[in-house]
Parts: C-alpha cells; sequence; structure tokens
C-alpha cells in the first residue's frame, strides 16, 4: 500500500464516495471525490456540464482530473462510474495505484439511486433499464482493471470499509 493511491471504481450509487470517505479515515489518507473536483474545476455541476458539453465534454474534463490525481500519492480517490471506460484513465490509475471494484447489483443501484437527479445518464424514462444496461456493459471492464473486487448485496458500508482495510494490509505484508 505504500504511498500508492487507491481508486474506487464502480456503478452510480455503488457508494464509492461514503465508503471512500471512511477508508480515507481509517488509513488516514485524504480523500478525493474526482467527480466533485470536476465540478470545482467547471465550476459547475455535472448534470450542466452535460447539457453544455455533453457526455463526451464532461469525459475530457474527467480525463484530466484521473490524471491529475494520478500524479499525487497516498490517496482515496472514488471515480466517477464511467472513469474505467477510457483506457487513458485505467492506465493512469493502475500505474498511481489500486483499483477497487465496488461491486453492486443492479436493482440495489436503482433504489439507491432512483431520486438522485445529479446523475446525468439515469435521467430517462426507465432507469433501471438504464442501470442494467450499464452494468452490463461496465462489469466486465471493472473486473477487468480492478486488483480487488468487493461484492456487496446492499450491506453496511462499515463492512465493505473493514473487509477493503483487510485486503489491502493482506497485500502489504505479501
Amino acid at each position: 500500500m505504500r504511498n500508492e493511491n487507491i481508486f474506487l471504481v464502480g456503478m452510480p450509487g455503488a457508494g464509492k464516495t461514503t465508503v471512500g470517505r471512511q477508508l480515507a479515515r481509517r488509513l488516514q489518507r485524504k480523500f478525493v471525490d474526482a467527480d466533485h473536483e470536476i465540478e470545482v474545476r467547471a465550476g459547475i455541476k455535472i448534470p450542466l456540464i452535460f447539457e453544455q458539453q455533453g457526455e463526451a465534454g464532461f469525459r475530457e474534463q474527467e480525463a484530466r482530473v484521473i490524471k491529475d490525481l494520478a500524479g499525487q500519492s497516498n490517496l482515496i480517490v472514488a471515480t466517477g462510474g464511467g472513469a474505467v471506460l477510457r483506457p487513458e484513465n485505467r492506465a493512469a490509475m493502475k500505474q498511481s495505484g489500486l483499483i477497487v471494484y465496488l461491486r453492486v447489483a443492479p436493482r440495489v443501484l436503482y433504489e439507491r439511486t432512483r431520486h438522485d437527479t445529479n446523475r446525468p445518464l439515469l435521467q430517462v424514462a426507465n432507469p433501471m433499464m438504464k442501470i442494467e444496461e450499464l452494468f452490463t456493459q461496465r462489469d466486465p471492464v471493472y473486473q477487468d482493471v480492478s486488483d480487488l473486487v468487493v461484492t456487496s448485496a446492499g450491506g453496511s458500508v462499515f463492512y465493505m470499509v473493514t473487509h477493503i482495510e483487510r485486503e489491502l494490509r493482506k497485500r502489504c505484508a505479501a
């Protein structure tokens, strides 16, 4: 674990920010939410970025933020759900540290995100179908890029954080 960054990846609603904050506290590291960082740099909220620049414009900003964060050390980073779609993001994260996939079933993701209007890709007529579609596309990429996969059936944040911390410490002892 040394000074490596830890990047949390997963679908919208997987708990990356919540788990990331607690994990950072436990490991005494700085926590950064990549989506929040994008909003700070852009000076506007993500839905407005999508409205003004489309998904492609948002992904460009996201790639710059991921590259910048990967150039730092000792961070816990909650990435946006689509950050792993770009090969350059995957490479930057891999080179900078460990990638942890928070794998959560689509039904749980839907329950967690169904009232959240800050998720532009889910503002569609059938958000459950969109979540299933995104999960089908992204799950293999998340699995492939990740150093650690933590599956949650919607259990406690404490369990996920403890499990991740234990696995990370095992890797350090090896």
